[in-house]
């Protein structure tokens, strides 16, 4: 697959000098909603409010975890984790406006976010949040009504264009003033549906490609993101901020990345539903890139239903996305009508017990998962195991080096500059930035990816052809297709992950088991369900098929969920009792 090529514009809006302050600026990002908005429930002023919100949260220099954390979770409301069908009727019958539901999410974000548990999921507020639900309020009561998401609440990862008052970043301080000119295409979808975009969450910084070392969920902008059910412990990345705030429910849905598990992964280890689409089922263009044979965005969210509502909502062909050409005839508009409570009967199910035995109590989790979807109706075949675990990963990482230096070269070229102060040009140039202001954007881990990403050649070499093929043999053909065919499956079913490793800045991520990498190295869709928890901390099962089978792993994977109805709410515990 050819890289994508084409991203809109950002520009650099302010002096380096100044970064520290604007950043600040950024963050009292609660005292621009609230200007136009109703006072907070709790009883705190504005100017306490806002000065909250612009104290930097932990992370590039002391990581350490707000110890009254407790304090600032508000008890369940009647909007708690509110579901897209509620909020739709409720809106439908007059019950509720979508300026009410914004505005309990930019409050609850003010008590959770930088304050309380602090789980700082939340790198800026769209000011504009309010205003929006206010004119989708307005249309509603005209009787224009966008669709079924119209006036439900986003919030997106800072990975993606706005042409808005909010910066696009990839949580790099490096762009950390760059505002996109152009929405990405996916925003477009969402403008057209007429969701409201409360904000942009924090994310591995660069979406977890520039060290090898790094700590998911850590940004030189942001901050480190923290778990909501056991503070200590790593939300997994690169969408650890999408993950964490949809968990937490500062939103009625969210979107995240994946360009191998930033997705899946943080979806799961959230306790979230995740779908990583098939690549090109949504345009990627305004996506800041590493991979375009890889990367997607998707939907995140707290129950299958919710992330089917979005999926549909956001296809479409990206004119500047040649990836999406491939999906016409395959997406589907609304894939709500694949919901079906009993989609596991008759089916066939098979579990590549090779792609598991990682942890005990995970392993218990899948055979719990197994028989609740043998109840169901589904015949089980187990050890359907696919073959290649671990044979394609130096070439997986070949490629991305080399579609990372093509592809942020063309973004980069492509930036709105000023005459001065403009952001880096080249990888070759964010490389001299980083090191240059090392203090401040690599006070844990380096940049290394990003070094052996510089030294590649273009995609005419043959390194990096070979490289492609073999990923597409061993993913495709000799792995996830072959599976299929071999055992004659609708999906094959394995634990998303392990449970959260304790976050730790000097050494890094410790992955201890999952596996995303078959789904994204081929571009085939994958979705995570909750499956349960491991010592309080969520563990999901991963659905995956071929190419443009959403609609029948939703299917699957509804159908399991209300069989098994397995998550459970964030506890926001400062760390695992012993």
């Amino acid at each position: 697959m050819s890289a994508v090529n084409a991203y809109p514009l950002m520009t650099d809006t302010s002096d380096l000098a100044n970064l520290a302050n604007k950043e600040i600026d950024r963050r009292a990002f609660v005292a621009r909603s609230l200007a136009v908005g109703v006072a907070l429930a709790a009883p705190t002023s504005r100017a306490e409010s806002a000065a909250r919100h612009a104290r930097r949260t932990p992370g590039a220099a002391d990581g350490s975890v707000a110890s009254a954390f407790a304090a600032g979770v508000p008890p369940a409301d009647d909007l708690f984790e509110l579901t897209v069908a509620d909020a739709r009727a409720r809106m439908e019958r007059g019950a509720l406006t979508s300026h009410a539901l914004t505005q309990r999410y930019l409050s609850r974000i003010d008590s959770m976010d930088k304050a309380g548990p602090a789980v700082n999921s939340v790198i800026e507020l769209n000011p504009d949040a309010l205003a929006i639900a206010d004119q989708m309020d307005s249309e509603r009561k005209a009787g224009k009504v966008r669709g079924p998401l119209h006036g439900i609440p986003v919030l997106i990862k800072d990975n993606i264009d706005t042409a808005d008052k909010m910066r696009t970043t990839a949580g790099s301080l490096a762009l950390a003033s760059s505002t996109p000119p152009r929405n990405a295409f996916i925003i477009e979808r969402l403008i057209a549906a007429g969701m409201v975009l409360v904000g942009k969450t924090n994310l591995s910084e660069w979406a977890n490609f520039r060290s090898s070392r790094s700590t998911s969920g850590w940004s030189g902008r942001g901050g480190q993101t923290h778990h909501p059910y056991v503070l200590d412990r790593n939300p997994c990345g690169s969408s650890a901020g999408t993950g964490v705030a949809v968990a937490a429910d500062f939103a009625t849905i969210g979107i995240g990345t994946e360009t191998d598990g930033s997705i899946i992964c943080p979806s799961s280890i959230n306790g979230l539903v995740g779908i990583k689409p098939t690549v090109g089922l949504w345009g990627r263009s305004g996506i800041i890139p590493i991979s375009a044979s890889q990367d997607t965005a998707g939907p995140m969210a707290r129950t299958v239903a919710d992330a089917a509502a979005l999926l549909g909502a956001l296809t479409g062909l990206d004119p500047r996305d040649a990836a999406t050409h491939a999906s016409a005839g395959h997406a589907k508009s609304d894939y709500s009508t694949f919901l079906d409570a009993a989609g596991l009967k008759g089916t066939r199910i098979g579990v590549p017990r090779n792609l598991a035995g990682f942890n005990p109590d995970v392993d218990g989790a899948l055979d719990n998962a197994v028989a609740a979807i043998k109840g169901a109706g589904a015949t089980v075949i187990d050890h359907a195991d696919v073959d290649g675990v671990g044979k394609f990963d130096d070439a997986e990482l070949d490629v991305l080096l080399y579609e990372f230096k093509d592809g942020l070269n063309k973004y980069l070229a492509s930036l709105a500059l000023l005459e001065a102060n403009a952001p880096p040009k080249t990888l070759a140039g964010l490389i001299a930035w980083n090191e240059r202001e090392k203090a401040r954007e690599m006070p844990w881990f380096g940049q290394e990816l990003f070094l052996r990403a510089e030294k590649k050649g273009p995609l005419a070499e043959s390194t990096y052809k070979k490289a492609r093929a073999k990923c597409v043999a061993m993913s495709r053909t000799k792995g996830i297709d072959a599976a299929l065919a071999k055992y004659k499956v609708d999906a094959l079913i394995f634990p998303s992950n392990a449970p959260a490793w304790p976050t730790d800045y000097v050494n890094g991520d410790h992955v201890t088991g999952g596996n995303t990498t078959f789904a994204a190295v081929a571009g085939y869709p994958s979705i995570t369900v909750p499956m349960g928890l491991v010592h309080g901390l969520p563990v999901g099962l991963s659905f995956v098929g071929a190419a443009w089978t959403e609609a029948r792993l939703i299917t699957l994977a509804y159908a399991f969920e209300q069989a098994t109805r397995a998550r459970q709410a964030p506890k926001y515990l400062r760390t695992l009792e012993t």
